[in-house]
């Protein structure tokens, strides 16, 4: 029971720093969003430091999931085009519903990360099915520097979802997706 008590914990306070900020995220406003009796968030994790820690974590852990699930449901992209609408599909999961919330939660943690090695570290990019899927496009497409070139590539995607979350889903525009693609294809 302590594995699910602690996954509803960090889901809660997903929720609580995406509607609340990074200073709402408190142990009681994680009870109240938990519904659990006062306490219970931090008999579990001690300090803010520990409760922040695990959010990061579930958060890359729910982000991972999604990836994957993503990558089992649709073919690899061939063409710009492709990549481009798998690119759109993406920011838009991130802009709307559930993924607006992890979005929301994220950027949060990625700007504590700034003063927190432990939370950079564990929101350092590392190998996952996106990042592989732009990788073996731009491979397959005989690009140089495949490596930096996608990490440029998902850098300017992420800059991308960050301004649509800022300046509404509308902000993100399709051909503004298709020149990043077309910039990583370059020779």
């Amino acid at each position: 029971m302590a594995t699910d008590r602690r996954t509803l914990l960090a889901d809660a306070a997903l929720g609580v720093l995406a509607d609340q900020g990074i200073r709402g995220l408190t142990h009681r406003a994680v009870d109240r969003a938990a519904a659990l009796p006062d306490g219970t968030t931090s008999a579990y994790y001690r300090t803010r430091a520990a409760l922040l820690t695990a959010l990061v974590r579930r958060l890359v852990e729910l982000d991972q999931q999604e990836l994957e699930s993503t990558a089992a449901r649709v073919a690899p992209p061939r063409t710009a085009a492709e990549l481009a609408d798998g690119l759109a599909r993406l920011a838009h999961g991130r802009l709307t519903g559930e993924g607006r919330r992890r979005s929301l939660a994220r950027y949060a943690c990625v700007l504590e990360s700034v003063r927190d090695p432990e939370l950079r570290e564990i929101l350092t990019p590392r190998e996952n099915t996106g990042r592989d899927a732009v990788r073996h496009f731009l491979a397959a497409h005989r690009v140089g520097d495949v490596e930096g070139r996608a990490l440029t590539l998902l850098a300017g995607f992420d800059g991308l979802v960050l301004d649509g979350l800022v300046r509404g889903e509308q902000a993100l525009r399709r051909d503004a997706l298709e020149g990043l693609v077309a910039a990583a294809l370059r020779p």
